[in-house]
């Protein structure tokens, strides 16, 4: 039997993640599951662009790694609109923060 460190003090089920969210955006991270192993962590932006500065003035040569550049943004932008006009209306009235 293998064992699996969790870094963090919450988890949530990737299957409840999916339903809600925002709600598990905040300042400390969570831990998501999937068939009871960790898969990935969530936390808020403010956590996220506090430990991007802390490595950043700690590590040498590590802020290019953290920012993404002009083409990945154009494609995540692409990837928006075409979420976007690929959504319901169901779905786009049912949206929430």
């Amino acid at each position: 039997m293998s064992t699996q460190s969790v870094y963090a003090e919450k988890t949530v089920a990737l299957s409840e993640l999916r339903k809600k969210p925002a709600e598990f955006f905040g300042d400390e991270p969570v831990a998501v599951l999937s068939h009871n192993k960790t898969a990935g962590y969530v936390i808020g932006a403010a956590a996220f662009e506090n430990m991007v500065k802390l490595l950043e003035a700690n590590l040498n040569g590590v802020k290019g790694q953290f920012r993404p550049s002009a083409a990945r943004m154009k494609a995540i932008a692409e990837q928006g609109a075409e979420l976007l006009l690929a959504a319901s209306e169901e779905e786009l009235f049912n949206f929430s923060e």
